[in-house]
C-alpha cells in the first residue's frame, strides 16, 4: 500500500513551492508587519486566487477546480513553509468546508463561487472569551433571524466579509452565516502575537443571520468543521516546522565557533535530531488525517485530533529550537526565526488549543474502546 502523494500531487507541490518562493519571500511577509494598518497581503491573495488554490477542493459546478482534499493538503503545506500572510485558512479550511458540509444548495451557489474567485474572505466566530468551547459557554443568540452577541477573538475578523457564527436559537446551538459588512456588525481589532494573521472582537446587534444546517446542529457542525480544518492546519504546521529545521541546519553548517561549525557539536546535533523526530511524527499523523479526510472515514475525529496535537507540538518545538540554534542573533528582529515562532503559536490556537484536542483524543479513544 502506498501512503505517499501521487505524481500529480507532487508536481502540484513543486509548482506551489516555486510560486511561493517567487511571490512570498520573508521580506514580503515583513512588509505586513512593518506597514501599520495592513492586515494581510492583498496582492498575494489575488495571485493565489489566480492560481485556483482557493477553489482547489470546491466542485467545478460551483466555480472550483474540483480536485480534492489531498491537493488542498499539499497547498497548505507550502503555504506553511512560506508563512503566507493571507487569510487562506479562515476562508478555505473553515468557511468553504462548512458550506460544502452543511450548506443548502442556494448557499453553496452563492458563497462557493465567490470563495473560489477570491472575492470574499471568511472568518470562524465561535469563541466568546477564555475557556473551553461548550454548548453552555455560548451566549450569542439569534431570534427572528437577527443575531446579537459578542465573539472574541475572531481570526481575520477585521478583514472578513462572511462570518460563521455559533449562537443559540430557541436555546439550541446553531451555526449561522452573517454578512460582516452588513448592518448590526461592529469590529474592533485586537492585538495578537502574529500580526500577519490579525484577529478582532465582533459585536452583533440585530445583525441578519442565515442558519447553516439544521436547527440545533450548531455544536455538532463546529466539531466536524474543526476536524476537517485540523488536518489542513496540520499540514501548514508541518510545512513551517520543516522550514525551521532547514533554517537551523543551514545556520549550524555556516556558523563557526572555536574554529569549527557549530553543527559539529553534540548539543546542536541533538537539537536538530529532536526536531527531525518530532517533525516526522507530525507528518505521519498528518498523512493519517489526510487519508481520513479524503475518504470521509469514520476515523476522522480520531485522526484529526492526533494530527492536530502532533503538528502543534512539532511546529512550536522546531520554531523554538531554530531560535536557539541561531543563538543571540536568533532573538533579533533582523532574523526570520521569529516569523515562524509567531505563526506556530497562532496556528496552535486558531481551532482550539492543543489541550482541548488532547481531551478530544482521549474521549475518542475511550469511545472506540468501549465499542
Amino acid at each position: 500500500m502506498n501512503f505517499d502523494f501521487s505524481d500529480d500531487q507532487k508536481f502540484l507541490k513543486s509548482e506551489a513551492r516555486k510560486f511561493l518562493e517567487a511571490s512570498c519571500s520573508t521580506s514580503r511577509v515583513r512588509k505586513v508587519l512593518d506597514e501599520h494598518g495592513k492586515a494581510y497581503d492583498a496582492d498575494l491573495w489575488k495571485a493565489v486566487a489566480g492560481q485556483g488554490w482557493l477553489g482547489a477542493a470546491i466542485p467545478e459546478e460551483h466555480g472550483g477546480l474540483g480536485l480534492g482534499r489531498l491537493e488542498l493538503c499539499v497547498i497548505a503545506e507550502e503555504l506553511g513553509r512560506a508563512v503566507a500572510p493571507i487569510p487562506f485558512a479562515s476562508t478555505v479550511y473553515f468557511l468553504a468546508e462548512a458550506v460544502m458540509l452543511a450548506g443548502a444548495e442556494a448557499q453553496k451557489a452563492d458563497v462557493l463561487p465567490k470563495i473560489a474567485a477570491g472575492e470574499v474572505i471568511g472568518a470562524m466566530a465561535t469563541s466568546e472569551g477564555p475557556g473551553p468551547l461548550t454548548p453552555a459557554s455560548i451566549q450569542a443568540t439569534v431570534s427572528g433571524g437577527k443575531l446579537s452577541g459578542v465573539k472574541l477573538p475572531v481570526t481575520d475578523g477585521d478583514i472578513a466579509d462572511i462570518g460563521l457564527v455559533l449562537a443559540k436559537e430557541s436555546g439550541q446551538p446553531g451555526l449561522f452565516v452573517v454578512d460582516l459588512n452588513g448592518a448590526g456588525v461592529t469590529r474592533e481589532a485586537v492585538k495578537t502575537l502574529d500580526p500577519t494573521r490579525d484577529a478582532a472582537r465582533l459585536t452583533f446587534k440585530d445583525a441578519p443571520a442565515q442558519r447553516l444546517g439544521g436547527a440545533g446542529e450548531g455544536f455538532s457542525l463546529v466539531e466536524q468543521i474543526f476536524d476537517r480544518a485540523a488536518v489542513l492546519l496540520a499540514f501548514e504546521q508541518c510545512g513551517g516546522a520543516d522550514r525551521c529545521l532547514e533554517m537551523a541546519k543551514a545556520y549550524a553548517l555556516e556558523r563557526y565557533a572555536f574554529g569549527r561549525p557549530i553543527g559539529s557539536y553534540q548539543a546542536i546535533k541533538h537539537k536538530l535530531a529532536d526536531v527531525y523526530v518530532k517533525n516526522e511524527l507530525a507528518r505521519s499523523n498528518a498523512y493519517y488525517g489526510a487519508w481520513a479526510l479524503n475518504t470521509n472515514a469514520a476515523e476522522l475525529p480520531l485522526a484529526a485530533s492526533a494530527a492536530r496535537i502532533a503538528a502543534s507540538e512539532a511546529y512550536w518545538f522546531a520554531s523554538k529550537e531554530n531560535i536557539q540554534t541561531h543563538g543571540g542573533i536568533g532573538f533579533t528582529w533582523e532574523m526570520d526565526c521569529h516569523l515562524f515562532y509567531k505563526r506556530s503559536r497562532q496556528l496552535a490556537l486558531v481551532a482550539g488549543a492543543p489541550r482541548a484536542w488532547k481531551e478530544r483524543l482521549v474521549n475518542h479513544l475511550e469511545q472506540r474502546n468501549a465499542a
